[in-house]
């Protein structure tokens, strides 16, 4: 993952609710094995088994906020554990059959919940960051992207 994409998911997570984070936590996990594809196919194994694991964090992370009381959260849970399941096998065998098992799943997952999050008003989880406007400036030969932080001042005091 590139550091301009690793900054991106951070500016959501921190503009995010609740079932957004859950949308970008899916998106991380699919970038995550589309570098693993990448790696495996140039023959770089180290990359593949580090990327591999980073999805397998995602997964981890998404398991350890169901709330399993609900049927919604029990079947969720099998479905992590097989993804779970497949990127292990994914490492060992080092074919890329499993990382494409993991990503069909998780694709249609994160289809239905940014249809969700569409609809979710709720506000952001994270109440005191930034507030950021970016915005493009088009010069005769260039272009030049701007970024204003509404406040410098974030409720810390010295």
């Amino acid at each position: 993952m590139t550091k301009e994409c690793k900054q991106q998911f951070t500016l959501r997570i921190t503009q995010a609710n609740k079932t957004e984070l859950i949308v970008i936590l899916y998106e991380m996990l699919l970038a995550y094995t589309q570098d693993a594809k990448i790696s495996l196919q140039e023959g770089n194994t180290e990359a593949f088994r580090d990327n591999i694991r980073k999805a397998d964090n995602c997964l981890t992370e998404l398991t350890e906020s169901l709330d399993l009381s609900y049927e919604i959260g029990r079947r969720l849970l099998s479905l992590y554990m097989f993804c779970k399941k497949e990127l292990l096998k994914a490492d060992v065998r080092k074919k890329e059959e499993f990382v494409l098992h993991v990503e069909a799943v998780i694709t249609r997952l994160r289809d239905a919940y940014r249809e969700v999050a569409a609809q979710d008003e709720s506000t952001p989880v994270m109440e005191n960051s930034q507030e950021i406007y970016a915005g493009l400036t088009y010069g005769r030969d260039s272009l030049t992207e701007n970024m204003a932080y509404e406040s410098t001042n974030r409720g810390f005091r010295a």
